[in-house]
Order: structure tokens, then C-alpha cells, then sequence
């Protein structure tokens, strides 16, 4: 089929804390559920595509179908499937819209949304550049800029900012 969606721009990626020491912190890139919706209305239209979600052996998988289409004529529909997991727990029964988003995040990957997130370098903030108090941040960070390889789609280049104090705090280029 073939379909191929863009590369996320830098509003469309999410930067969250993975982990916190004294010296720094580790931050990791991810989509959300609403950019994997946005390119598929984008791309294939509103009414090209739907999901479903099954549960099977316990795990809850989730399928996103996209219908195929040739010369203007619309064929059957291709599924891609994957299974997500729970969030953490937040006292209001959160975790299983988290697993349910997760699997359908996980099933725009196997359709090439975002995948190029899987090229992100290893993200390490250095304790200047993030307040850390007792092993935890409540700093924010966005990416600032981020550039692809023509030829094989990863990221080539990534600035995050620090939104807490509006400053960059990590910068990275393939060399």
C-alpha cells in the first residue's frame, strides 16, 4: 500500500522526565494519541481510516484501518495492529484509557506515524541546565527545533528547551 506520512514537526513531539539524578536528567521524545489522529486525517482524510480495540489474553490491542485505494478507487481496508500497556496508577481509573491510548499510539507506529522517534539520541540534561530537588524535576520541555535525514528519515538534529527557564538545554547533531 504505501502510504507515507511526514515526519513530525516540533509541536507535534512531546518531551517527558524518564529519570532524575543529582547531575541531570534523562528526557525522552513521544507522540501523543491526538498527532497520530491529526496525520491520519491529514493524510488519508477523516473518513479513510477508523480504529477498534480487542482484548486478548488479558492485554487490550488496538487495530488502525486504513482504507486502500488505487487509481481513485477505493478498496478494502488494510488493519495494523499492536498492544499497549497501562499507565501508571492515578487513583482514577486512569490506567486503562492510558492502555488504550498507548495501544493506539503503538499501532500509528506499525503505519510509520512517528516512527522516526526511534532514531532520538540519548537525551541527558545536566543538572545546570534543570532544577532538581530531591531527585525530582517539575521543569517542562518542549523541542525546539529537530531536523530529519533525507535519505533515511532519522533525526539528524535536536535542540530541547527547558520551558521553565525558556532556555536551550540540550543540542545534538549526527556527525
Amino acid at each position: 500500500m504505501g502510504r507515507m506520512f511526514r515526519a513530525l514537526k516540533e509541536c507535534e513531539i512531546e518531551v517527558k522526565v524518564k529519570q532524575v539524578k543529582d547531575n541531570g536528567a534523562v528526557l525522552l521524545l513521544y507522540k501523543t494519541a491526538r498527532t497520530d489522529m491529526d496525520l491520519l486525517d491529514e493524510t488519508v482524510g477523516p473518513y479513510n481510516w477508523g480504529c477498534d480495540y480487542r482484548e486478548i489474553k488479558g492485554n487490550l490491542y488496538c487495530g488502525i484501518w486504513i482504507k486502500e485505494q488505487s487509481d481513485a478507487v477505493m478498496k478494502d481496508v488494510v488493519w495494523k495492529w499492536d498492544c499497549g500497556i497501562e499507565s501508571r496508577s492515578d487513583g482514577e481509573g486512569n490506567e486503562k484509557k492510558g492502555e488504550a491510548s498507548d495501544a493506539f499510539k503503538r499501532a500509528g507506529f506499525r503505519w510509520g506515524i512517528g516512527r522516526e522517534l526511534y532514531s532520538a539520541p540519548f537525551i541527558w540534561v545536566p543538572a545546570d541546565k534543570v532544577n532538581i530537588q530531591n531527585k525530582r524535576t517539575y521543569d517542562k520541555f518542549s523541542v525546539e527545533k529537530i531536523a530529519y535525514d533525507e535519505a533515511t528519515g532519522d533525526i539528524s538534529g535536536l535542540a530541547i528547551r527547558n520551558d521553565k527557564t525558556g532556555k536551550r538545554c540540550f543540542v545534538w547533531q549526527r556527525t
